[in-house]
């Protein structure tokens, strides 16, 4: 059997996270990220949930997902997986794309699968330049050419969409987003949103796909990784963001990330020898 490695990188000129799995097997419970994600599958297949939707993705197929899009997966094929990803934040997507269109511009994917194999050639291109640490403006340039491919041929406005009880919904997220490392009960986001128990819980997985305790927790895992990027130890990144306990934490952190908190803290850890 192929050898299980997992590779992350930061880059800092571009404000980006690159990740390559090679030979992995494991499934990804249905969660979402505060982030974009575009990814690429090079070896392998599997079964893709996002929203309501199933696919059976491999190689060569590109993955989009929006911020908060939910979705999971599972090996498809008895064999391993090969897949690389980007993990852009909005902001930084924000000024990509209005540095593309010349205007405020919030995207969002119109498809989550796409087969495009000039895309995939481009998006391999730059991720190859990532993992080498490349400081060269090639990858500015790349970067911006398949996130105006990808506005062009697979975007829309985020605001064609507008969901059922969405202010209230947004008022439940907004105290979440304030109080996530409090205990926080059901009853008290019903009060927030002045909704009640059985109409916030129906109302939260229509608009935003996700219960709101699984909402929570992966609002607390964005809060941790931010921490440990910081150099925090994972039991103050896990007591810091709401988590029970450190042992819940890492394995939620692991089956979510597909990193352990300590391998993802070490990604950003200064190198040793690394000139200032």
């Amino acid at each position: 059997m192929k050898k299980e490695t997992r590779t992350v990188f930061y880059d800092e000129d571009l404000q980006i996270e690159a990740y390559r799995f090679e030979g992995i097997t494991q499934p990804f419970p249905v969660h979402f990220h505060d982030y974009y994600v575009i990814g690429f599958i090079e070896r392998g297949g599997r079964h893709l949930t996002c929203g309501s939707a199933d696919y059976a993705v491999g190689a060569g197929d590109i993955l989009l997902f929006n911020p908060r899009n939910k979705h999971a997966c599972t090996q498809a094929d008895g064999g391993t997986l090969d897949y690389r990803a980007f993990n852009i934040k909005v902001e930084t997507m924000e000024t990509l794309a209005k540095e593309i269109t010349g205007r405020n511009f919030n995207l969002k994917f119109s498809k989550n699968i796409v087969r495009d194999a000039e895309l995939f050639s481009a998006l391999r291109a730059l991720h190859e330049m990532l993992m080498r640490e490349s400081k060269e403006f090639e990858k500015d340039e790349l970067l911006l050419l398949a996130i105006e491919q990808l506005i062009q041929e697979y975007g829309e406005p985020f605001d064609n969409a507008v969901a059922e009880h969405d202010i209230e919904i947004e008022k439940a997220c907004a105290y979440m987003q304030q109080h996530f490392s409090e205990r926080i009960s059901l009853g008290t986001l019903c009060e927030v949103a002045a909704l009640s128990r059985a109409t916030l819980v129906r109302a939260f997985a229509k608009t935003k796909g996700i219960s709101p305790y699984r909402y929570l927790e992966n609002m607390r895992l964005g809060e941790a990784k931010k921490l440990l990027k910081q150099g925090a130890t994972p039991l103050d990144a896990a007591f810091s963001t709401g988590f029970s306990d450190q042992a819940h934490f890492a394995n939620f952190f692991k089956g979510y990330i597909g990193l352990t908190p300590k391998q993802y803290r070490d990604i950003f850890k200064p190198k040793t020898g690394s000139k200032s």
